[in-house]
């Protein structure tokens, strides 16, 4: 029992000098050198800076668009729920289900005959007016009559007249009329119904103009403006894109959900096909176009690294003379403030802060503290090449990442 204890005692203490050891020696200072540019040889006692491996890209020229989507309602240039202003009993329908109908067309007729009688009515009761002023008038001239039964007698004349008018309005409105050209919907009524004032009676709609209804949040007020372009995608259309044009902006803004309501118009001729017209409810995908850049610098959006309010990129830029770096080294870092512009699939426009043909690091920034830090482009999924022609593969790489990013931009400019 006391061997076993005293090999225990004796394992645990040389592990704990073992470690103690290995801690000792990793903490000694390593002697480094550095290669200077002039002689290429490690100075001693001076650690070189790591060279950081990063993916580049350059700034290019590309068209770029400033726009907006959103969905909205397609609706026709005219749209109206027919109803009744008086109540009555259905007598006839004068059109048929999608038929076209024309402006002031009869399309419902009301059980009239009380108000042609009152009519009739009203029509004799004016020739009496009538007869008895013009009576009146002559015994007035002949002096049988004073001048104030004259009055009385004319005032009577236009109340009938008042009352004829009132009761042929009242026949009128028996008979409900079309207010536009355009096409019916399915009646909802029938012959025989007693509807009340206000029933529905049938939509009416002018599908030769349509319009687009959508909504953009309050932000981009400022940038809004009648007459700016529109595209028009329709679910029930694919493959067709309709251009419009913006047409009236809603100076209300809605509290719910802070968006400005926006109204476009498609031209007249602007139709999907025969078999398939447009329709007013139809989904669509709208596009606002606020601008077009044809050359805007951009660069990947990845290459953009904020700090605080500002946004940094850092770029490639030649080694200072003299420097203390691997003599092998072709780029160096620096940070460098830009201005953004338009964001667009992965791409983001520059401002302010950067050059066509600049390159530009988008993946390794967290490797780069600070300004001078010397860098080796490489590229991902490419095997290293021998340390002896380290020079030769920077060039390389440098070289397949401009080739990659013109490809890059021959197929943005193509789309």
């Amino acid at each position: 029992m006391a061997s076993k204890f005293k090999f225990w005692s004796v394992a645990v203490v040389g592990m704990g000098l073992a470690a103690g050891g290995a801690w000792w020696l990793q903490a000694q200072p390593m002697s480094a050198k550095e290669i200077t540019p002039a002689s290429g040889k490690l100075a001693k006692g001076v650690t070189p800076p790591r060279v950081a491996g990063v993916e580049v890209a350059q700034v290019v020229a590309m068209p770029l668009r400033d726009d907006a989507q959103a969905v909205g309602s397609l609706r026709a240039r005219q749209s109206v729920m027919l109803r009744p202003e008086l109540v009555g009993r259905i007598t006839a329908l004068h059109f048929k289900d999608g038929g076209t109908v024309r402006k002031g067309q009869v399309l419902v007729q009301f059980d009239d005959l009380l108000q042609q009688a009152d009519v009739q009515q009203m029509q004799a009761q004016l020739a009496i007016a009538q007869a008895n002023y013009n009576r009146t008038q002559e015994l007035v001239a002949a002096n049988f009559m004073a001048k104030q039964t004259l009055d009385t007698s004319a005032a009577a004349l236009q109340v009938a007249q008042a009352q004829l008018v009132l009761a042929q309005a009242r026949l009128s409105r028996m008979a409900v009329r079309s207010p536009l050209d355009g096409t019916a919907g399915i009646r909802l009524v029938n012959v025989g119904d007693y509807v009340k004032d206000g029933t529905d009676l049938v939509a009416l709609e002018d599908t030769r103009q349509m319009m687009v209804d959508f909504r953009l949040p309050e932000r981009l007020g400022g940038k809004l403006r009648t007459g700016q372009n529109v595209e028009v995608v329709l679910d029930a259309v694919p493959g067709r894109t309709f251009n419009a044009v913006v047409e009236a902006i809603d100076p209300l803004l809605d509290a719910n959900g802070r968006s400005i309501g926006v109204r476009a118009v498609l031209p007249q001729a602007a139709k999907a096909s025969d078999k398939q017209p447009l329709r007013s409810g139809m989904f669509a995908r709208v596009t606002t176009v606020f601008s077009v850049n044809d050359a805007a610098l951009v660069v990947p959006e990845e290459a953009i690294v904020p700090q605080g309010n500002r946004q940094l990129v850092y770029k490639l830029v030649k080694p200072e003379p003299g420097a203390q770096l691997p003599s092998d080294t072709l780029w160096v870092s620096q940070r460098q403030e830009v201005t953004l512009g338009v964001r667009s699939q992965g791409k983001v426009e520059i401002v302010q802060g950067l050059r066509l043909g600049d390159t530009v690091v988008v993946a390794g920034q967290q490797r780069l503290q600070k300004d001078g830090t010397p860098v080796k482009v490489v590229q991902l999924g490419k095997p290293s090449s021998p340390k002896g022609d380290s020079k030769k593969e920077a060039s390389s790489a440098g070289a397949a990442s401009h080739a990659s990013t013109s490809s890059a931009e021959n197929k943005a400019s193509a789309h």
